[in-house]
């Protein structure tokens, strides 16, 4: 199994882009915090100045996270979650309000998918990606605005999602959520305007992060060559973006889709299954 991803070593020594102080006095929900981008998120979120409050399922990860974290002096909150259950989202929100009083950003990074021919993909597992992908990330985005209505007073979402525009063979299940999620943020984004509310989102290229470890490495390593920079992007580079978007440099920014894919989205032949025959090219037999 190939190391992908940064360690919280190599987190802790990047340095982020935004200026020192971008997130000072703002609360900023991350959930997914406990690895992949999520963490990388969080390490920014907390070295500019945020109170951060880190979500996941496990409560190991998230407990590392906040001890690692505990040296930036910011304010942090650990909660247990899992954001297919509208109650326990709405209980996360009141643990916010409790601690910081409300939250001014949420990141919505929690998903999952598994690689698969979509022809084999069973209702079960098509459900549990639905759910988590795009029903999930409802839940959060309702309860936010409930929250910031609630108090009078407006806040920035965005929503990691994926380059879905040309098709993502070999996880279907999760291109048809991803694709659900931009459309609710742009729909979203018109109604919850009077509210102060801006909602974007973020479509990560492939990076580099753990989760590469769940596909086909033969997929795997061809997957450099579906960018034109030929190469996979990294968590850091996905934590600037998104704290660029969810922050004040992002204030005139709304019902947007933000591509940090090296490309991906208009050259280069994705494949997360090993890619058919039926599709290789062959010049000297066609």
């Amino acid at each position: 199994m190939t190391d992908y991803g940064r360690t919280d070593a190599q987190l802790a020594s990047m340095a982020p882009s935004m200026r020192d102080g971008y997130f000072a006095g703002q609360t900023v929900i991350v959930t997914g915090a406990g690895s992949g981008l999520g963490r990388g998120i969080a390490y920014f979120a907390a070295r500019l100045g945020a109170n951060v409050v880190l979500c996941g399922r496990k409560p190991e990860p998230l407990a590392e996270l906040e001890a690692a974290l505990t040296p930036y002096g910011s304010g942090l909150l650990t909660h247990q979650l899992n954001i297919r259950d509208p109650e326990a989202v709405e209980g996360l929100f009141a643990a916010v309000g409790e601690r910081f009083g409300a939250a001014d950003i949420v990141i919505n990074n929690a998903g999952g998918q598994f690689p698969s021919p979509a022809i084999d993909i069973s209702p079960r597992g098509w459900n549990a990606v639905i759910d988590t992908n795009l029903t999930g990330t409802w839940h959060m985005m309702r309860q936010a605005a409930v929250a910031w209505r609630d108090v009078g007073r407006g806040g920035s979402i965005v929503n990691i999602i994926a380059v879905v525009g040309r098709g993502m063979p070999g996880v279907a299940h999760t291109a048809a959520a991803r694709a659900g999620v931009v459309s609710l943020s742009k729909s979203v984004a018109i109604e919850w305007a009077p509210l102060g509310i801006r909602v974007n989102c973020v479509a990560p290229g492939l990076i580099s992060t753990s989760g590469m470890n769940v596909y086909d490495q033969r997929a795997v390593r061809a997957m450099t060559r579906t960018n034109v920079m030929k190469r996979f992007g990294q968590i850091e580079e996905i934590a600037d973006a998104v704290c660029f978007v969810g922050g004040s440099a992002g204030g005139f920014m709304t019902g947007e889709v933000v591509h940090v894919d090296g490309g991906n989205q208009i050259w280069g032949d994705q494949w997360t299954i090993d890619k058919p025959d039926y599709f290789k090219v062959d010049l000297e037999n066609d």
